[in-house]
């Protein structure tokens, strides 16, 4: 349940494991430092169109990843980059791709809001509110319908739970008891309007009560919380239960887009969240104060990822436009 400032409370801090929270906070740095070098080359003027950043929601991705199982299948809106990130997609063709370059995961057709892997077992980010919701519904689907035991993670935010075509996916999800994870990340703001004037009924994971749906909602702030969390949704669905619903509370550091100056929200706010609730500085507070790693170990991994992102811009900026034969491909598959 939440607090009335919308924090979740835990019973108990989850326990984990050195490795485990060196994991995730690698994960959660390499988005951070990823969103950050986005936002500049946005500001250059090599990202074109709308690009939404994942900075201050890492936790969220980070802890539903380590809870899946290979083959398991994800899919988003078009706040993206950090979950293509937490799958294992390259850094180097999401940035290309961001850049509208050719080494980019849709061959730079797709830009920020619309690259795919099924390697990776990531079905896209969409840039239509709410329509990545039947899709990962159907993801569910078609793993009962081919007897596989995956789990179908669907991600969406706290502005699409009130469009319609989220509902009658929460139905027939309940109805055939798919194996689908509705992940509401609740960031507090649908674009430029609070959640609080723009949901009934305070907690959104009861949304899926009228349909039989059980879920909870997580402090999406603290990485092994959303673990656990994701655990208990798994091992509910992996078992023939049905879908399940986890809202995750959460905040965005920036703006809902490049484009948005975010006045809507006082400095203060963003700055209390920043100082009080980093999901990043969290874990690293856990590791620094548990002896599981020094500052000097820390430094050396940060400098890494710096790296790793420094060698993704360079690879988007050398890789080639498209060619304008590709406005033809991929328009029409013959049936």
């Amino acid at each position: 349940m939440a607090s009335a400032k919308g924090k979740a409370k835990t019973d108990a801090a989850p326990a984990a494991s050195a490795d485990e929270l060196l994991q995730h906070y690698r994960a959660m740095l390499l988005i951070r430092r990823f969103e950050e070098r986005a936002g500049q080359l946005y500001g250059m003027g090599l990202i074109g169109g709308f690009c939404h950043l994942y900075i201050g929601q890492e936790a969220v991705v980070v802890g539903m990843q380590a809870a899946l199982q290979p083959g398991d299948t994800v899919v988003t809106s078009y706040r993206d980059h950090g979950h293509m990130l937490a799958t294992g997609m390259d850094p180097r063709g999401v940035m290309a791709e961001l850049t509208g370059r050719s080494g980019g995961y849709s061959r730079g057709k797709g830009g920020s809001m619309h690259m795919f892997s099924r390697d990776k077992h990531f079905y896209g980010g969409h840039g239509i509110v709410g329509a990545q919701v039947p899709i990962g519904t159907g993801l569910a689907f078609a793993h009962r319908y081919n007897q596989k035991p995956l789990v179908s993670v669907t991600y969406l935010g706290d502005g699409a739970v009130n469009q319609g075509q989220v509902a009658e996916s929460f139905n027939m999800a309940a109805l055939w008891k798919l194996p689908v994870i509705y992940v509401i990340e609740n960031n507090k703001y649908g674009m430029g309007t609070s959640v609080q004037r723009a949901a009934a009924g305070g907690e959104l994971y009861k949304r899926g009560e009228p349909y039989g749906i059980p879920g909870m909602q997580v402090d999406g702030m603290d990485v092994v919380a959303v673990k656990e969390a994701a655990l208990k949704a798994t091992r509910h669905t992996r078992a023939g239960e049905g879908p399940y619903i986890l809202e995750m509370m959460t905040y965005r550091y920036r703006g809902h887009s490049m484009s948005d100056p975010a006045k809507y929200r006082s400095k203060e706010e963003v700055s209390e969240v920043r100082t009080k609730h980093d999901p990043i500085d969290h874990v690293r507070q856990l590791l620094t104060d548990g002896g599981m790693a020094d500052d000097n170990k820390l430094k050396a991994l940060d400098k890494e990822i710096r790296d790793i992102i420094a060698d993704a811009a360079e690879f988007a900026q050398a890789s080639p436009e498209p060619d304008p034969s590709e406005l033809w491909t991929d328009v029409l598959a013959e049936a």
